[in-house]
């Protein structure tokens, strides 16, 4: 019932699809909304709208052809995606890779992390009418894509992590050049904040939307930048370290509002982090090797050998033709990891065969999404792009 000038007025509400053709959707997503008039009555998002397939495949490939499919499940920060599979495949299989072979995986981590983020709050700014502020992060991001093409070859799907190891090591005076992205990251950030943090329009947008409260955000099992926005001092790099993540000095960022502005603000405080995370990597970057050695049988021989070599042939054959390699134990293994979205992990039951049982995956955006329903209602319309911006839901991890 809505009150006119001169009379009540009857009103039905309108059922409403929100994508997956919406350009704030970041992704292949679609939510049912119903409105009385602006205002978001109910939202109903389809979590299987984008189907994948991503876990049963791992049914179908080996251990390190898996990899190629832990990319696509998120796009924005593949390299998180290969390290958190690769160490569950490691844990299952009782393997120690190098201390570089870490800290490169720690570099590469980070620097997905300031690219993810420096994205993500991007497209947050555009899907509320702040075009400029996606233009200075977008250099900034492009430049980090180009130190994943000098290292890996390419600039998004890299599957650079390998079961045991990476693919290859970073070339001579990578350093220099990750250092001089690194220290143009502090000049977009702040350039980034002059532009929004008291900006009256940026604050009417975010500021007291989709508030998540410590409680719920806990009954709802959310990490990552959406737990620590609501005040929960939870950082698996921390809590729960991996890849000697202990032995790097940093700060976890917190925030206690818990609405879409404190969710910004913690992702442009964690791309500082991170810068403090890939230069402490890059000064105490160990020597040694990046593949566990290859006479153990989990690892392909290098290409100069295979091609130059008869040795080097006939072992990569053996291993890839004749179902030798990888067979770890009969078991199962799950390792956490914490991705720019929360945390991510992989949870691998093996049958002594080269191919794994059964793969599952525990993505970040599955459960940040699930609360949404929860933050639209009682919204407006206009509030839904800046709470699904805010969450950073990447629809490939949705419905794997």
């Amino acid at each position: 019932m809505v009150q006119g000038a001169d009379q009540p007025m009857d009103t039905e509400r309108m059922v409403l699809n929100f994508g997956p053709q919406h350009p704030s959707t970041h992704g292949t997503l679609r939510i049912i909304m119903e409105l009385e008039g602006e205002t978001v009555i109910k939202g109903t998002p389809e979590i299987g709208y984008l189907h994948s397939g991503f876990e049963k495949l791992g049914e179908y490939l080996d251990y390190n052809q898996y990899i190629t499919i832990t990319d696509r499940m998120n796009y924005l920060s593949p390299l998180c995606n290969n390290v958190a599979y690769a160490l569950t495949a490691e844990k299952l299989m009782g393997l120690e890779v190098s201390k570089r072979t870490e800290y490169i995986r720690v570099l590469m981590c980070e620097l997905s992390r300031i690219a993810d983020h420096i994205l993500n709050v991007g497209m947050l700014a555009v899907d509320l009418g702040a075009l400029t502020a996606f233009l200075y992060g977008f250099q900034l991001r492009e430049d980090i894509y180009d130190l994943f093409e000098i290292a890996t070859g390419t600039r998004l799907t890299t599957s650079y992590t390998l079961v045991g190891g990476l693919m290859r090591d970073i070339p001579d005076k990578f350093d220099e050049a990750v250092i001089k992205v690194l220290d143009n990251v502090d000049v977009v950030a702040r350039d980034i904040e002059t532009l929004l943090n008291k900006n009256r329009i940026w604050q009417d947008r975010t500021k007291d939307i989709g508030i998540i409260s410590k409680e719920d955000a806990i009954s709802y099992g959310l990490s990552g930048p959406m737990a620590r926005a609501s005040g929960i001092d939870w950082d698996i790099r921390v809590q729960e370290p991996y890849s000697r993540y202990e032995e790097f000095d940093f700060d976890v960022a917190i925030a206690l509002n818990g609405d879409v502005f404190d969710r910004y603000l913690v992702r442009m405080e964690e791309m500082r982090q991170s810068v403090k995370i890939c230069r402490q990597a890059l000064d105490k970057m160990p020597a040694g090797d990046v593949m566990v050695d290859p006479d153990l049988g989990f690892s392909l021989p290098p290409k100069d050998e295979v091609y130059n070599s008869i040795e080097g042939l006939i072992y990569h054959f053996e291993i890839t033709m004749r179902n030798r390699g990888m067979t770890p134990p009969i078991g199962e293994a799950y390792v956490a990891t914490e991705s720019p979205n929360g945390e991510l992990g992989f949870y691998i039951v093996s049958d002594g065969g080269r191919v794994p049982y059964r793969v599952r995956t525990r993505p970040p955006s599955l459960m940040n999404y699930s609360i949404f329903p929860k933050l639209i209602e009682g919204h407006m319309l206009s509030d839904a792009p800046a709470i699904i911006g805010s969450t950073n839901v990447i629809a490939g991890e949705l419905d794997r």
